[in-house]
């Protein structure tokens, strides 16, 4: 009867079509629609990263009353769990993707956040709920690199892949964005496990289109491991991240802070000597020599420094100095991300074409720097149309510098080693990102407001706590103007070695 073999009939059309990925011809012909599939599992990290926020004060409530009793320490690991996890793998999760391939890669981080997602939604306590985020930090930390580094597998044309570059980098606003607004839509209709069990369906569908679509990709080379290496990276990487995390809470000076930067010091020292000596490095450092890579990782960690920072004292703002609840705040700066689109998908590319990378990712960098520091005009008084304004420009300043300073580190590694030049991308992210958190959040909350005395540590954000940071914010990014413009260079071109893809049976093909 022929109702009886529809699914062996289909696994084996999808198998076909699975095989077809190893041709150059087939992969041209889908590039786009590839894409597509990388920008969404790059949207669901993006959107879990501030999902929870908006949860996290149901989840310190009483067990009576639909929370988990979290203390605030409590919530506060919650968060770096996954932080650190995410972070910290980052560097070794990008190798392992050039090595056994980063499809591959892509479906178990893919399966692993899926996982976590579930152990989250079911936790029965903070400690459970922490363990279930750092499965999340895994799974995020195998699904990032993967992304960029097929994508830059996949689009061959320098013109393409920019472009290609700066939708990657538009969508990761926008995913940050929703976060909040989504988190709050859930929040008003379901329990706090809603914003993890949000994450299912979606994976769910990423994965039958990853399989469908995304083609296989390694390092044909077939490079040794560097177990060594790989350990050396995480322990500095996990290091740096708990003294940055923990020196607004516990003080930037205090014993445990102190001994955390000096342990990643001196791990960062020896990850560096064993990196130069071993025959096969799992991070190249003579990448570092060429400013395409070091410059525009540079102006990549100080534009998150602000960023992050900026986001976490503008939402401290808009709630309790403005009085606008979560989602209200959430909403208020979605503008924002919508202005980040526009810019690196439709002015940044053709711009970078004309005037060379370097005038464009300077000019982000300049518009950054004066709006960051134009948060320091709001007050108590401030219209919500000149916050607007404000973040849009700062939207403006990511659009101009994050696709055009990412196409530049990529277009420094050899294709081979993408994974590698994603994974030092988002590592450069994340900890310019937490740095940024840490110390202006620190400064937010150190400034005495009005009816303190100077020497009085404010227990809410104060206007001029704000002031300062803003400020802070906008000297730190401005730092790296004068770098870029002397620097790097003006054209971008992408590294001379032959690009190669895998095809199903493991053979290399060349383009």
């Amino acid at each position: 009867m022929p109702f009886v073999h529809p699914a062996p009939s289909f696994v084996r059309r999808a198998a076909g079509h699975r095989a077809d990925l190893g041709r150059p011809a087939h992969i041209q012909r889908v590039r786009w629609l590839v894409l597509v599939v990388l920008c969404a599992n790059l949207a669901l990290i993006a959107l879990d990263a501030t999902i929870l926020n908006v949860a996290l004060p149901t989840l310190r409530a009483p067990g009576a009353d639909g929370g988990l009793s979290a203390s605030v320490r409590q919530l506060q690991w919650i968060n770096e769990g996954y932080i650190i996890v995410f972070a910290g793998l980052l560097l070794t999760t990008g190798s392992l993707g050039d090595r056994f391939g980063r499809a591959r890669l892509l479906t178990c981080g893919l399966a692993a956040f899926a996982a976590g997602s579930l152990l989250s939604a079911l936790a029965s306590s903070p400690d459970q709920l922490v363990a279930g985020r750092c499965v999340m930090g895994l799974g995020a930390a195998l699904i990032m690199p993967a992304t960029l580094s097929i994508l830059s597998n996949v689009f061959t044309d320098d013109r393409e892949r920019r472009v290609a570059v700066g939708i990657w980098s538009g969508v990761s606003a926008i995913g940050s964005v929703s976060g909040p607004i989504v988190g709050g839509l859930l929040l008003s209709r379901f329990w706090w496990g809603s914003v993890f069990l949000v994450n299912l369906p979606i994976v769910a569908v990423v994965l039958a289109l990853v399989f469908l679509y995304v083609p296989e990709s390694r390092d044909p080379s077939a490079r040794r491991l560097d177990p060594l290496g790989a350990a050396l990276s995480i322990l500095t990487l996990v290091a740096l991240l708990f003294a940055i995390i923990e020196a607004p809470t516990h003080g930037w000076l205090s014993p445990a802070v102190l001994a955390a930067f000096a342990v990643s010091a001196v791990l960062l020292i020896a990850f560096i000597a064993w990196e130069f000596r071993t025959g096969a490095p799992m991070l190249d450092l003579g990448f570092f020599r060429d400013p395409r890579f070091s410059v525009a990782s540079l102006a990549i960690a100080l534009t998150f420094f602000g960023m992050y920072g900026t986001s976490f004292i503008l939402t401290q703002y808009l709630q309790e100095v403005l009085g606008l609840t979560p989602l209200g705040a959430g909403t208020l700066v979605a503008p924002q991300a919508v202005v980040f689109f526009l810019v690196a998908t439709r002015v940044a590319t053709p711009l970078a074409e004309r005037a060379g990378a370097r005038a464009v990712i300077t000019a982000g960098l300049g518009a950054l720097s004066v709006f960051f520091a134009a948060l320091a005009l709001c007050d108590s008084g401030t219209s919500l149309g000149v916050v607007v304004a404000i973040t849009c420009g700062v939207g403006v300043g990511m659009g101009l510098t994050l696709g055009p300073a990412t196409s530049s580190i990529m277009s420094s590694v050899p294709r081979e080693r993408a994974g590698v030049g994603s994974a030092m991308n988002d590592t450069t992210r994340q900890v310019g990102g937490a740095l940024g958190v840490a110390v202006l959040g620190t400064i937010l909350s150190s400034r005495p407001t009005d009816d303190e005395s100077v020497t009085t540590v404010a227990s809410t954000p104060s206007l001029s706590g704000l002031h300062a940071a803003a400020l802070t914010a906008g000297i730190v990014v401005a730092c790296a103007i004068p770098l870029v413009a002397r620097y790097l260079p003006a054209r971008q071109r992408a590294h001379p070695r032959t690009h190669l893809m895998r095809d199903a049976h493991g053979q290399s093909s060349a383009e």
